[in-house]
């Protein structure tokens, strides 16, 4: 797994290629690893779950991943 600041600028850069696609851009590459994948807005959806997927890894290293207690409150 990359170390943090390694998965911050991949990040920075998938959510970029993601403002670019949904203001008018045709297409956009965004450097995956040791690939470059490219993305158009017909298949944002994969860039979104790319995003998603480094939101999680960044999470999971800083700790913020585990369970969390539910508070019920009696009505």
């Amino acid at each position: 797994m990359a170390d943090l600041a390694t998965l911050q600028a991949r990040l920075s850069e998938a959510e970029a290629a993601l403002h670019k696609l949904m203001t008018g851009r045709g297409e956009v590459s965004v450097g995956h690893g040791d690939k470059q994948v490219t993305f158009t807005k017909a298949n944002t959806d994969g860039l979104q779950s790319y995003i998603r997927n480094l939101e999680y890894q960044i999470r999971r290293l800083q700790g913020l991943t585990g369970r969390r207690p539910i508070y019920v409150t009696p009505l």
